[in-house]
């Protein structure tokens, strides 16, 4: 395609070269994320697991519970801080979780494999890497695996506010005389309607938030219940609502990654090329995300366009072979 400008060797010693990181990440992104920042943006946290289960195991390449097919898969897992404001939704920061220890598990008698630092730990890293860049925003929306009283107390201190989903099991006092005479129950049993809010407070956590119910129909006609919990008691139901919504863009963000940046479709063997080509793969799904801010479709129209386009000019070749 490249006539021969770009050969092989040269993409497997570019991959090999330097380390690319998140701090990569962030000095190309920079100039792009100045011109869309606000105040009041959203900071998306959420991790991906992109299984490779025929590549050879290494410190990243590796086991992983995946909560999505509720078993361990082996692959990578990478801890995404996904930007967005005004509709645009632009990859700031990145993880890859690197489980270095290894031990044998007492009941099964297997070597497992354990990281050195918990991804809630990463996502603190992240936070205060994004505050010392002086990236403007003010909500962290994060779902039930980051929901802990050190993440909490961590955001507010920051002078930051947090919007979360809560495990049904989540002991909460909907007043502070229960609060004060332990009387908790679980949140499932807070009785609210749709976007509804209540005042109150989580065990363990001492300052007062706001608890948002949100009820979603499935096609059969059941329902799904989910608890949000936010640090701004001023805001109403409403509107936490329509905030922990715009989570759903890291979502999009990792199925770009792995249908649009072709994630999972690298041969590299070491640790370096396999995390510099996850690197370049976050990369190219930032470079789509400035397209469509150009040409206003979203990756997978522009896919679509250039995939349309291709078969257009390969057909007219094939003519041009049939009239030769």
């Amino acid at each position: 395609m490249m006539d021969n400008e770009i050969s092989h060797d040269q993409i497997t010693r570019f991959l090999a070269g330097d380390e690319f990181n998140s701090r990569n990440l962030w000095l190309n992104v920079k100039s792009t994320i100045r011109e869309i920042e606000t105040d009041d943006a959203c900071l998306i946290f959420d991790d991906t697991i992109q299984e490779k289960a025929w590549t050879d195991e290494n410190d990243i390449m590796c086991w992983h519970f995946d909560h999505c097919k509720g078993r361990n898969v082996r692959g990578v897992n990478i801890l995404n801080a996904l930007y967005y404001s005004g509709e645009v939704s632009i990859p700031v920061a990145f993880e890859i979780v690197s489980k270095p220890i290894l031990f044998s598990d007492l009941k099964t008698r297997q070597v497992k494999r354990a990281s050195e630092v918990t991804k809630n730990e990463m996502m603190r890293n992240i936070i205060s890497t994004c505050l010392a860049n002086q990236l403007k925003f003010r909500f962290i929306l994060m779902d039930t695996w980051f929901v802990s009283q050190e993440n909490f107390e961590f955001i507010v201190k920051r002078k930051k506010d947090f919007i979360a989903a809560l495990k049904d099991n989540r002991l909460v006092a909907t007043n502070l005389e229960d609060k004060h005479q332990g009387r908790f129950i679980r949140v499932s049993d807070v009785v609210l309607s749709d976007k509804q809010s209540v005042q109150g407070y989580l065990r363990g956590y001492e300052k007062e938030v706001l608890l948002v119910r949100r009820i979603f129909t499935n096609k059969d006609g059941s329902t799904i219940a989910m608890t949000l919990v936010c640090s701004d008691t001023t805001l109403n139901g409403d509107q936490v609502a329509t905030l922990y919504q715009k989570r759903w863009k890291v979502e999009e963000f990792h199925k770009s990654l792995k249908s649009n940046a072709a994630l999972s479709k690298s041969p590299t063997k070491t640790i370096k090329t396999q995390a510099n080509h996850i690197f370049m793969a976050i990369y190219a799904v930032f470079k789509l995300e400035c397209l469509k801010i150009k040409h206003h479709l979203n990756h997978f129209a522009m896919r679509a366009k250039l995939f349309i386009r291709a078969n257009q000019m390969a057909y007219l070749e094939l003519q041009k072979l049939k009239g030769a």
